[in-house]
């Protein structure tokens, strides 16, 4: 018997990168998926549902179809997100309203349609995905970073207030992902190849992050195996949150 065996998972920003390796690993362990996205198609074998999340109304209209449709709603992923570069100097007040919307305040519309459903779940879970830039200054991430230390003590305060309802509410901190995001940026830079040697390098493990490694992650914190586990984050970061090593040489 698999981990996810007869739950039910939403998955947000499923259509692509992490959140369709998340997608694909839950419904390799068993579970039945709904993903919701903003791109034209999603993944196969997964009811998909379009919507923008800083549209509440769509927000609550597809949380609902998913509930209806699956019968129920056990497991919440809030995977979907923008990123955005530049420093707190260069950052316009734009800049900053578009990225709160998506990445905190979009997961707050998306948690809050999804509440009923999980309180009603046996097995409810809740993981958020986070980041390395919640917890690590990284330069030329001033929005991104605020938003996703924001998502962190979202997650905190949901645990809280999800422990009477039985619902757990955990966060994944990713490293450096090698997703299509990373590879525009790299795309873009004036000689990629050494960009990405300078993402891999401030690493530890000395590489990027896969899309696979982050789903595993997220697998088990939404597991019932993981019951005990909630109001934390999981860093799956090649330990550059946490390790000072010596240079190599």
């Amino acid at each position: 018997m698999s981990e996810l065996d007869g739950l039910i998972a939403l998955v947000t920003g499923g259509a692509s990168g992490i959140g369709l390796a998340i997608t694909q690993a839950f419904r390799a362990k068993g579970a039945r998926v709904a993903v919701l996205d903003v791109a034209p198609s999603g993944p196969a074998d997964v009811l998909y549902l379009r919507a923008d999340l800083t549209d509440d109304d769509a927000v609550r209209t597809a949380v609902a179809s998913a509930a209806e449709a699956l019968g129920g709603l056990d497991i919440l992923v809030n995977n979907a997100g923008i990123g955005a570069q530049g420093s707190v100097e260069r950052s316009t007040d734009a800049e900053w309203q578009r990225v709160l919307d998506v990445n905190v305040v979009g997961t707050a519309r998306v948690s809050r349609a999804a509440w009923p459903h999980l309180r009603a779940s046996a097995h409810a879970a809740v993981v958020n995905t986070s980041s390395i830039a919640a917890v690590a200054g990284l330069p030329e991430r001033a929005i991104y970073s605020a938003s996703k230390g924001a998502v962190l003590a979202l997650t905190r305060a949901m645990a809280a207030d999800g422990m009477p309802d039985g619902i757990r509410v955990n966060a994944v901190n990713p490293g450096t992902a090698d997703t299509p995001w990373i590879g525009r940026l790299l795309a873009a830079a004036p000689d990629p190849d050494a960009e990405r040697a300078t993402l891999e390098a401030r690493q530890p493990h000395g590489r990027l992050v896969s899309a696979e490694e982050i789903a595993h992650a997220v697998v088990y914190l939404a597991s019932p195996r993981a019951g005990s586990t909630t109001g934390t984050e999981l860093a799956v970061d090649g330990g550059m949150a946490g390790l000072r090593l010596r240079p190599r040489t």
